[in-house]
């Protein structure tokens, strides 16, 4: 009998319902990041979900039978637990390299799994249905309309000019890929000088990030001579120049 007690306690019926509740509510977080190709997709935001649900669950539950006059329990020490201990899996996700950090919203989708699954745990399920809206409604929604507010840096470009015939256009473009960047070529002129031909470019960067990012890393490739940014393809910059 004493075996059975986990199957015949009075809040059984509570912790299936909540623990569905936490399945349901982060499988449309999960599907969302899935549908995305994200290293943390349906299978890890479920699974954080409604790990945070049983441990909330057993937090204000599972110590029910030794409570007595003498015994006093604290139902949120476990709960305390998953918020401390649910970031080293965020930061599992974060992945850094040449000057980009990529992972961020995908980190912070796992923390919401994570208080998605607590507040069904507790029984906030109005809670836990509102806060799963609005993480939806954020990235399919409101980051759309957030990437067409006008950007003075998409009217920019950077003025590159490299060594010619040393395949230095093909690792400027690798650079910037592996940032995030997409490029568009604006215009170049082939210029010869004492000192060997050179190729003088204007470079229309598309990314996340200001262009001027950019910058730094660029004139760490091999060739290239000289980066600056500006506003036309006249090679006219207004703002910092690296040489």
């Amino acid at each position: 009998m004493q075996s059975l007690v986990g199957f015949t306690n009075s809040t059984n019926l509570i912790e299936v319902q909540l623990v569905l509740a936490s399945f349901f509510f982060c499988s449309l977080i999960g599907i969302e990041r899935q549908v995305r190709q994200k290293a943390a997709g349906y299978r890890t935001n479920v699974l954080v979900g409604m790990g945070s649900c049983a441990f909330t669950l057993i937090s204000a539950y599972g110590f029910a039978m030794v409570l007595g006059n003498d015994v006093t329990l604290d139902p949120s020490r476990i709960s305390a637990q998953i918020v401390s201990g649910i970031g080293f899996l965020g930061a599992g996700v974060i992945f850094k390299g040449r000057n980009v950090v990529r992972g961020l919203t995908t980190a912070a989708t796992v923390w919401v799994s994570a208080a998605v699954g607590m507040a069904c745990g507790a029984g906030m399920l109005s809670l836990a249905a509102v806060v799963t809206f609005l993480h939806l409604f954020t990235l399919f929604v409101v980051a759309p309309i957030v990437k067409r507010i006008p950007d003075p840096d998409r009217k920019r470009q950077l003025f590159v000019s490299y060594r010619d015939g040393e395949g230095v256009l093909r690792d400027v473009r690798a650079t910037a890929t592996d940032m995030g960047f997409s490029s568009s070529i604006i215009c170049s002129r082939r210029i010869d000088d004492p000192n060997g031909r050179r190729i003088d470019m204007d470079i229309q960067f598309h990314g996340q990030r200001p262009q001027q990012h950019l910058m730094a890393p660029l004139m760490e490739v091999d060739g290239v001579l000289q980066v600056s940014i500006g506003t036309d393809s006249e090679g006219n910059r207004d703002d910092d120049e690296a040489d």
